[in-house]
């Protein structure tokens, strides 16, 4: 009997890489999503994110779950879009925490997180071990409030993934980073010192592999060991698109730029975190890629 998969939020880009990457290892995959997908080859579950669907119960106990449920962080920081990324996190959260009281628990919980929790950490460098921010604003509350719904009990295993900047090709943080570097905007975003943490899309799922066949728990950080400064990140964009030089962008105009050109939130590229997978690296997890230009030179030819 094929291993059941149940992923919330799984009609996304990533959603469906991993749903493909599971497949094509034996494993039956679901959909949970808000919105019917007429070319998914996965059966779906429409469920609003907000109740209990009665079916899912077959589903549901001694599953592999994975929460990925939530609205796209590149928007503009407004009071109404926070609580957008908040709500579109927590509710579906808080209603597949009630799925596990009703129907049993999932055989592993692979919870979705950011390493945003930190807040700009400066340099810091963070592993598992590493407190969250103290007063945690914009993502960082955001990332928060959505951990603040699990817990233990929900599952035989917990994994709370704090994710890093996942490149993929043809998705909102990669093509950001593209477009920016090809209109000639690809220099330093202001001092160029704060850290950009980033995984390529295949390590990721190479490291859902390993957290479903090993016995890991709680927090892990799903990141490449090499986060680099922000100067060296828009300096090998530049080399691998083939642009020369571009001067630094001052924080006022990445601000307004934000704000008025790109509909982005400006903290974004203005803040960063140097975090490395301490918990990843101990079960001797290997990355394929670890260094970025390989990555890009990858990911963009």
């Amino acid at each position: 009997m094929k291993q059941k998969v149940l992923i919330a939020g799984g009609s996304g880009s990533l959603g469906l890489a991993i749903a493909d990457h599971l497949s094509d290892q034996g494993f039956e995959v679901f959909v949970l999503t808000r919105s019917y997908q007429p070319k998914m080859v996965y059966e779906q579950i429409f469920w609003d994110g907000k109740t209990p669907r009665a079916f899912v119960n077959d589903i549901f106990k001694g599953s592999i779950l994975i929460n990925l449920a939530g609205e796209l962080v590149d928007r503009v920081p407004t009071k109404e879009n926070i609580e957008l990324l908040t709500t579109s996190r927590v509710e579906p959260t808080r209603v597949l925490a009630e799925f596990s009281a009703q129907f049993g628990k999932p055989k592993l919980w692979l919870q979705m997180s950011t390493l945003a929790i930190y807040g700009d950490a400066g340099e810091q460098l963070l592993t598992e071990e590493s407190p969250p921010a103290d007063r945690p604003a914009q993502m960082a509350g955001v990332a928060k409030a959505w951990e603040a719904e699990v817990n233990l009990n929900l599952a035989d295993r917990l994994v709370i993934m704090r994710t890093a900047v996942v490149l993929q090709p043809n998705t909102p943080a990669l093509n950001r980073l593209v477009t920016i570097t090809k209109m000639f905007m690809g220099g330093q975003v202001g001092d160029g010192r704060q850290w950009f943490s980033w995984i390529h899309h295949r390590d990721f799922l190479k490291a859902i592999d390993l957290l479903i066949k090993e016995e890991v728990k709680g927090i892990v950080h799903i990141t490449s060991p090499e986060p680099l400064r922000n100067k060296d990140l828009m300096a090998l964009l530049r080399k691998v698109l083939n642009k020369g030089f571009a001067l630094p962008t001052p924080k006022i105009a990445i601000t307004i730029g934000a704000w008025l050109l790109f509909r982005t939130d400006p903290q974004l590229a203005l803040t960063g975190r140097r975090a490395i997978p301490k918990k990843l690296q101990s079960q001797g997890f290997v990355f394929d890629h670890s260094e970025l230009e390989e990555s890009l030179i990858d990911l963009l030819k």
